[in-house]
């Protein structure tokens, strides 16, 4: 078994350097499907479910930690109290084997979490994502076990340069001088644009799940968007037990090949990289390469650079013109849909985050919503898709959006949005005459 999660407790809480008694973990978890055996294998109490198994141990230390690592994701007000806590409730688990089925490569995961869930409702604490290296509030891990499942509130992302920021101007290799074709080594790749820096992009998390971490060199800076939005879709599969297997041949949904290889296999091919970069990280990872071996990706993350493509003024002008004028037949069509009319009426509404801390000056971010209720001027909707910068907004949440603030429109029909025109045909019969 492994430490997963780590429970932080506050030291202003009464229990901070003693355990929760014993009957107030009995009647926390009363009425969960589990058994509850307390003090065996140097546990506090274990959480046991038919197939899963949670061991839960708790540890005082003489003086807080007063610092946390310069890796942990969290808020300001997280890590302060990391840094003050001196009682620590260790969860600890088996993650499944990676050629587990899908039930059991998630199932312990879950019990973890309500296991955390149950406990920060008896204790004020921060939870650590060992794995992940994410703190989280009780309202993080509270949304987390209820809402639908993000693989951003279990994986982190890290960039780090491979190199120095590649020169500007004339001073960069161009044209006959860079080598090409046969004459360049194995695993090198193209130079990122002018003023980037090629970057290591890995994961952490993903052995929670039971599965590898991932990585991906020589990705250029610019590229970082769609290499993150990449990495979630593939870490999403892998978290599942549905991912490629090791060596496979696989293709993203446009057909772009690519294959997973042990990162000491993956590694080998690299050129000009300093080992240093690799401190730290010592744990297996899965290299994800071209199928002839080489790290140049930036064909295959084409597809994703579209989505964080800026939109134009012209652009934004035109869908909130489009939907002030369609608001009120979109509107009356979405309430006499059928019951079992395979139609889906989403909303699009700016969102506040605040990407650098909630203290920080907020910006809006533009985000769908699935329509569930209209309600005169305010729609009650599901968020389709969480924030791109932050957690603040998780998909699956619903949200309370004024009219005034809709900006966007659009239906789908069994996951296919419709364009333009069969928008019109749909909304034409509740156009007056």
């Amino acid at each position: 078994m492994k430490d997963v999660y780590v429970l932080a407790v506050s030291s202003k809480d009464a229990s901070s350097i003693a355990p929760v008694p014993v009957e107030q973990v009995r009647e926390a978890f009363e009425g969960d499907e589990v058994e509850l055996v307390f003090g065996e294998d140097d546990a506090l109490f274990s959480v046991r479910a038919e197939e899963s198994r949670v061991d839960v141990i708790f540890e005082v230390r003489d003086e807080p930690l007063g610092w946390t690592p310069d890796l942990l994701v969290g808020t300001g007000e997280l890590r302060a109290l990391l840094e003050t806590a001196r009682g620590f409730y260790r969860v600890r688990y088996a993650p499944a084997k990676p050629q587990a089925n899908v039930q059991q490569s998630t199932m312990a995961v879950f019990e973890a979490l309500w296991t955390v869930r149950t406990l920060m409702g008896l204790v004020e604490a921060v939870c650590v994502d060992v794995a992940a290296y994410r703190l989280h509030s009780a309202q993080d891990i509270e949304e987390i076990t209820e809402l639908d499942f993000d693989i951003r509130d279990h994986v982190t992302i890290h960039a780090m340069p491979m190199g120095p920021t590649m020169p500007m101007g004339p001073t960069m290799p161009m044209g006959p001088t860079m080598p090409m074709g046969p004459t360049m080594p194995k695993g090198a790749a193209m130079p990122p644009s002018e003023g980037s820096r090629a970057m290591w992009v890995h994961t952490h998390g993903l052995t929670k799940f039971g599965a590898i971490d991932v990585e991906l060199f020589q990705i250029d800076e610019d590229d970082l968007p769609a290499a993150e939005t990449f990495l979630h879709e593939l870490c999403t599969d892998l978290a599942f037990g549905q991912g490629p297997a090791v060596r496979a041949l696989v293709s993203t949904s446009v057909g772009r090949p690519f294959t997973l290889v042990p990162s000491e296999e993956g590694r080998t091919s690299l050129v000009g990289v300093d080992p240093e970069l690799f401190e730290g990280h010592e744990a297996q990872m899965l290299t994800l390469v071209t199928p002839e071996g080489r790290h140049t990706l930036s064909g295959m993350l084409e597809q994703y650079r579209g989505r964080f493509e800026a939109e134009t003024d012209e652009e934004r002008a035109t869908l909130r013109a489009q939907a002030e004028r369609l608001l009120p037949v979109f509107k009356a069509r979405f309430q006499r849909k059928g019951l079992m009319e395979p139609l889906n009426f989403v909303v699009r509404a700016p969102f506040e985050v605040h990407p650098d801390g909630e203290a920080s000056e907020g910006e809006d971010e533009q985000l769908w919503a699935e329509v569930i209720t209209w309600d005169e001027a305010k729609v009650i909707g599901r968020l389709v898709d969480g924030g791109e910068t932050t957690t603040e907004w998780r998909k699956g949440a619903h949200v309370e959006i004024d009219e005034t603030q809709i900006n966007a429109l659009a239906v789908t029909r069994e996951g296919r949005t419709l364009d333009g025109d069969e928008l019109q045909r749909l909304l034409k019969a509740e156009l007056p005459a």
